[in-house]
């Protein structure tokens, strides 16, 4: 038998009390969330209150605008989230069963939806209070690597979101008939790639440590767009590579496509992340030439 690390003993609550007979948990998964919007309104806060991290017009946004905006953010992050995962990974399942679109605690989000959602929400709010877009999504954009972190650790102690079946010896043996339905495998020995610590570790620490380097070393907030490009691109790069690693959702695969492919031809082909994540490389690559031109 080839090595491999047992699951821990994990529980996805935090807590959980009984109130009159009904059960309330604070979910490892929900903390994420709320720690993570913390996270980035303090970065946003300690930003623009560094005028030499700003041009000679300064900050976009004041502290209490910050504020303002982190309620549209939260909105657009769930309701973008949700109606994402619904339109891009399952839209057949909740065109029969509409009444579930709202069930959001049955779990079921999507990055990229999430990420339309903020886009959408901070467009509406900037319009409406006049603040410079390009330079108030930078301010935005480098705070968001930490929340992606914490959510991505959670993704792991739930043990969702799982890779792909490896002979690794960081292998890790997830629990869950789900998790070690592999071919070939006895139940119980089936280890597969931590994929979600990849993320963790892409998408948040590296990605995350360079925004600030970025920031407060090298005066990126000085050049409209180029924190805000980096981002997109980094984070579309990081999830395009670690989606060669990921189990995709059960939906996509099948006896003709067990890679779970979205787009394939003779087997080869992209997964639906990898689709989702093409468009944000192009578009951050398109935001750093811009700063690049606006700064030449």
């Amino acid at each position: 038998m080839y090595a491999a690390l047992r699951f821990p003993d994990l529980s996805p609550e935090l807590f959980s009390i009984s109130i009159f007979g009904m059960e309330f948990a604070l979910r490892w998964y929900a903390l994420a969330y709320i720690a993570g919007i913390l996270i980035a309104w303090r970065l946003a806060v300690a930003a623009v209150n560094r005028p030499a991290l700003w041009p000679a017009t300064g900050a976009p946004m004041t502290p209490k605008q910050i504020e303002d905006l982190l309620t549209w953010i939260i909105l657009g992050v769930i309701l973008g989230g949700r109606l994402g995962f619904v339109l891009f990974y399952q839209p057949g399942y909740y065109l029969s069963h509409p009444a579930e679109i709202v069930m959001v605690w049955q779990g079921g989000m999507s990055f990229h939806g999430g990420f339309l959602g903020v886009v959408v929400a901070a467009w509406l709010y900037t319009r409406a209070e006049g603040i410079p877009r390009l330079a108030a999504a930078d301010l935005i954009a480098h705070t968001v690597p930490p929340g992606l972190m914490l959510g991505r650790l959670a993704n792991f102690v739930n043990a969702e979101l799982w890779g792909r079946p490896t002979d690794l010896p960081w292998g890790v043996i997830f629990p869950g008939e789900a998790a070690q339905d592999c071919a070939g495998v006895l139940p119980g020995l089936c280890a597969r790639h931590p994929s979600q610590l990849y993320e963790a570790a892409l998408e948040g620490l590296i990605l995350g440590g360079l925004l600030l380097w970025l920031v407060y070393r090298r005066g990126a907030l000085k050049r409209p767009g180029r924190v805000l490009g980096l981002f997109i691109a980094g984070y579309g790069l990081a999830r395009f590579i670690v989606e060669f690693f990921r189990q995709p959702d059960a939906q996509f695969v099948s006896p003709g496509n067990p890679l779970g492919l979205a787009l394939h031809l003779d087997g080869y082909g992209l997964t639906m992340g990898q689709c989702l994540s093409l468009p944000m490389i192009l578009l951050g690559l398109w935001f750093l030439l811009h700063a690049r031109k606006a700064a030449a």
